[in-house]
């Protein structure tokens, strides 16, 4: 039952009737019972993959939390203990509560290793195995929606309870609800047990105005799904699936529309499970802040998809850059390479880390480890050669400023994320690395822009000029959020009859050139399995 099925409007139509009409203090009741029948019809007998990872998670949270509190009792009742004592006492508390820590942390991500990684296991077993004449039989596992976003989700609540940032829940159905809340288990945002939590168990009362923001960010969300990225998603399927037909400006062009359905689909699908928590009256942090006028990679990575990096940067980047094995060796590098190089060594490894495993969380292919290792690396060089660039960009007179500098800079960050993204399409490097060599072979050539090549991608010139539009809209409206112009408030503060036109209007549109669209191609969300 996907977002965008008549089925899933019905469905939260239901849920929403019975979370606003039973006692307040039910209504996280209603939530869990929802999220658990949507997991069921997603994932049927996969659901078990759900239940053992959240068993896991609240037990072994518990059991961290007692340990810390016995600790903490421990040095109370020992008054006679010198401070180097009681450091001990801390030490070798924090040590044992760690080990508890590991194990909670190895059996989340058991079952996400096993289910999404077996089949690469599975295949690098075989090409060990076959030189000494024996098969190891290929594993591949279907896989529940949500899985990669609710461990995530697990290992911080684990983390944060050892770090003393929260208590361990209490309440095993209500913790339930927190790792499946439906809105956005799906694709995400990632939310921390301190954001989301709480709202989940508190009760919310009916606020018209409240609940038509929730629904004008679930229209938006539904526009830039089915009017955009499933619209797009046709052309990119076609250039993709017929990469030596391409080369020059058609190459990057299919990267380049691979970007606008990924923005369309991922954040679409983000506004979808944020307007419909608006609804119910919990607030889930936007994932998205106008990527696309991001004027360095870096920059564009803390634009996208925020709650995973946010993640990253808390529980793997830190943890490892401040770490003593890292500090240890800044300490020699500075020695050896100097003080500029040796002291922003541990954040240059920790970055380039991050981004292989962020590579890696996308999937067990070959192609996502080399996406993450180019992104990396992107970055890492580009804190290398800062001095560089500084010196290059004064001796050119540039001006930071000036708006021409930043228009290019929005370009040159776009362009180098689709060839990027060349290996996260892609059916693999190979592939990956022909397109992007294509691309520079006849670099001039616009034949495609009258020879009909785009109309043989499987849409009409109709369709080109509603993406044209339909674009342009998403671009006018980033760019107000980016002037921190608030546009539902706006539309409130108009006339009954306009609202209601504005919001009859956007009905409309989704309808006739969303779902009935000529070309519409009907597809699921692309994280929804991640």
């Amino acid at each position: 039952m996907a977002f965008v099925t008549l089925p899933f409007i019905a469905f939260i139509t239901l849920t929403a009737l019975l979370y606003f009409t039973v006692p307040k203090k039910g209504q996280w009741i209603v939530l869990l019972v929802a999220s658990y029948v949507f997991f069921w019809l997603n994932s049927q007998f996969l659901i078990l993959a759900l239940m053992a990872a959240t068993a896991a998670t609240f037990y072994v949270g518990q059991w961290i939390g007692r340990e810390i509190q016995r600790g903490k009792e421990a040095l109370k009742s020992r008054p006679d203990l010198t401070q180097a004592e009681k450091k001990q006492f801390r030490a070798q508390t924090k040590k044992k509560t760690k080990r508890i820590l590991v194990l909670g942390i190895l059996l989340d991500l058991s079952l996400l290793v096993g289910l999404k990684y077996a089949d690469l296991f599975s295949t690098g077993a075989n090409l060990v195995l076959s030189h000494f004449g024996y098969n190891f039989p290929r594993l591949r596992f279907l896989l529940p929606i949500g899985i990669s976003f609710y461990t995530l989700q697990a290992i911080s609540y684990l983390v944060d309870i050892y770090r003393g940032k929260v208590e361990p829940d209490r309440n095993l159905a209500k913790f339930m609800l927190f790792m499946s809340y439906f809105p956005q288990i799906v694709q995400g945002p990632i939310p921390r047990y301190k954001q989301l939590a709480q709202q989940l168990y508190d009760s919310h009362p009916f606020d018209y105005q409240r609940v038509t923001f929730g629904i004008q960010l679930m229209l938006w969300g539904f526009f830039k799904k089915l009017v955009i990225a499933d619209r797009m998603g046709i052309a990119v399927k076609y250039i993709f699936g017929n990469i030596p037909q391409f080369h020059g400006l058609m190459a990057l062009a299919g990267a380049a529309f691979y970007g606008i359905q990924l923005y369309g689909d991922f954040s679409g699908g983000i506004d979808i499970a944020r307007g419909l928590s608006q609804v119910f009256g919990i607030e889930l942090a936007d994932n998205f802040k106008q990527p696309y006028f991001s004027r360095s990679i870096e920059e564009f990575w803390r634009r996208w998809h925020i709650s995973l990096g946010e993640w990253m940067k808390d529980y793997i980047f830190y943890p490892l850059s401040l770490s003593k094995p890292f500090l240890n060796l800044s300490k020699k590098t500075r020695k050896v390479f100097g003080e500029y190089f040796g002291k922003r060594l541990p954040s240059f490894l920790a970055t380039f880390i991050v981004f292989v495993l962020v590579g890696v969380w996308h999937g067990p292919q070959l192609k996502y480890f080399a996406y993450g290792i180019i992104n990396g690396g992107i970055i890492v060089s580009g804190f290398l050669l800062e001095k560089v660039y500084a010196r290059i960009k004064k001796a050119a007179r540039i001006e930071e400023t000036s708006l021409g500098w930043r228009v290019f800079q929005m370009v040159r960050t776009f362009v180098v994320i689709s060839f990027a993204r060349m290996f996260d399409r892609g059916d693999g490097i190979r592939l990956a690395v022909k397109m992007l060599t294509s691309v520079f072979r006849k670099w001039w050539d616009l034949s495609f822009l009258v020879d009909g090549t785009l109309t043989k991608t499987g849409l009409v010139t109709a369709d080109w000029v509603l993406l044209i539009f339909a674009v342009t809209l998403v671009w006018a409206v980033d760019l107000l959020h980016e002037k921190n112009v608030s546009i539902r408030e706006g539309i409130a503060r108009q006339h009954i009859v306009l609202r209601w036109l504005i919001y009859y209007g956007a009905i409309f549109i989704i309808l006739i050139f969303g779902v009935w669209g000529p070309a519409y191609s009907k597809a699921g969300f692309m994280y929804e399995q991640f």
